[in-house]
């Protein structure tokens, strides 16, 4: 009796043990992965705001906290791919080195070892839901303020009194007195050239530089001017009380669009309360995006789940390939599953198909994949990868041979032909 209850805490003890080398190996590695995707990805962030960087000369404060609003936006996409790594390449580097041979042999099934990656992806799970349903729409939110703010700063420094800024294209200010703190314009000239068939000269005593958060865009608000639009060979002139021009980022910096809010800048909660009925009669294709926007929140971070069910019978399936090629693999996956679930987006967004059938059925279908690619690992029948490329290879080796054998035969009788004909004659 005490025997059995020895060894009985011997073998509980070895699997706590190996729940927690896999749960350790699992965090350093999604760990190591993260910063890694999260680095490329904002050097080519950085890249692409080059321009709108430069041009607002902006400090490495101001650079840093705009990076640091983009990435929740970022670990949206990232965090199930680390994920999905981190149990993929631990598995591999298992099956390379013979570890789950010498785990099964011990009496350890694939299925004991499970508790550990379905533990850790959960928990990665519940991080990106946290983060998709509160953190994205807040970062998007401040980064299109921050940005709005700065430009509207850095245009109340640029327009000099007196001083004719060109700085946009197609476009002319001027001002003869500026008040930066207040953004407050006295005696303004606004020019108009953006359109070809005509030009437009705004003329007004008093301005005010102001932002739209919601559109995106810079405004100069004109006060008790005058519009003179001249078409050709004729001038029009009309009276104004007040009078906006909308000057949109993009403008500016080509770059950056900004434009209305968009279903991916929205919070949880503006997702979530937007009126159904108002958004279908007023634009359908809105609606369709904030309708796919919504599933998309919740679809990503179950993919960590997903994703991980999905790596652990492929990582057993390459055993003996170099962590750098699983690595590759890995991706792969992760690339054919956001292709399939971003075309299902695209005919959410604008064919109007309803999400249950274009991004929930393709993930229904991963799902069971995963499962049975697990329930045949599990029974050692799942086909090794590096065996069927061998087989793969052998066979086009043995198909080279026998067409390579097949010429040389040929050309022997056809030799053989001319030689008997040589003696005939």
């Amino acid at each position: 009796m005490y025997t059995n209850a020895t060894l009985y805490t011997k073998e509980e003890f070895g699997m706590n043990l190996l729940q927690r080398r896999l749960l350790a190996e699992f965090s350093k590695v999604f760990t190591l992965s993260l910063a890694i995707l999260l680095l490329f990805i904002l050097m080519g962030q950085a890249l692409r705001l080059r321009d709108m960087l430069l041009g607002l000369e902006l400090g490495l404060v101001d650079t840093l906290r705009l990076f640091a609003y983009l990435t929740p936006s970022l670990l949206q996409y990232i965090m199930p791919v680390a994920c999905m790594l981190a149990v993929f390449l631990t598995f591999l580097r298992m099956s390379s080195d013979r570890e789950l041979i010498a785990l099964k042999a011990g009496g350890v099934s694939l299925y004991q070892m499970l508790p550990a990656p379905l533990a850790f992806s959960g928990f990665c799970a519940l991080v990106s839901l946290w983060i998709t349903l509160f953190l994205v729409g807040w970062g998007a939110g401040h980064f299109r303020a921050e940005v709005l703010d700065i430009a509207s700063s850095r245009a109340r420094v640029v327009l000099r009194p007196g001083v004719f800024n060109q700085d946009i294209p197609n476009k002319v200010f001027f001002a003869r007195r500026v008040d930066p703190e207040r953004g407050i314009l006295e005696q303004v000239l606004v020019e108009d050239k953006s359109r070809a068939e005509l030009r437009l000269t705004i003329l007004a005593p008093h301005g005010r530089l102001g932002v739209d958060y919601t559109r995106g865009e810079l405004l100069f608000l004109l006060k008790n001017g005058r519009i003179y639009t001249e078409r050709e060979d004729s001038i029009t002139t009309l009276g104004f009380e007040e009078y906006v021009v909308r000057l949109q980022l993009n403008e500016m910096f080509e770059s950056l669009d900004l434009g209305p809010l968009k279903p991916r800048e929205m919070t949880w909660e503006q997702l979530v309360n937007a009126d159904d009925s108002e958004l279908a009669r007023s634009d359908e294709w809105f609606f369709q995006k904030v309708l796919v926007e919504r599933h998309s929140r919740v679809v990503f971070p179950l993919a960590c789940i997903l994703l991980s069910l999905i790596a652990i019978p492929v990582a057993v399936s390459l055993e003996g390939v170099r962590r750098q090629s699983g690595m590759v693999m890995g991706l792969v996956i992760f690339l054919l599953y956001y292709t399939v679930l971003s075309a299902g987006m695209n005919m959410g967004k604008y064919n109007g198909v309803n999400p249950l059938y274009c991004i929930w059925l393709p993930n229904l279908a991963f799902l069971l994949s995963g499962l049975e690619g697990i329930h045949l690992a599990a029974q050692e029948r799942m086909p090794h990868a590096l065996e069927w490329l061998r087989r793969f290879r052998q066979s086009r080796k043995r198909k080279r041979r026998e067409t390579r054998d097949n010429m040389k035969d040929k050309l022997k009788d056809g030799h053989g032909g001319e030689s008997e004909k040589g003696r005939a004659a």
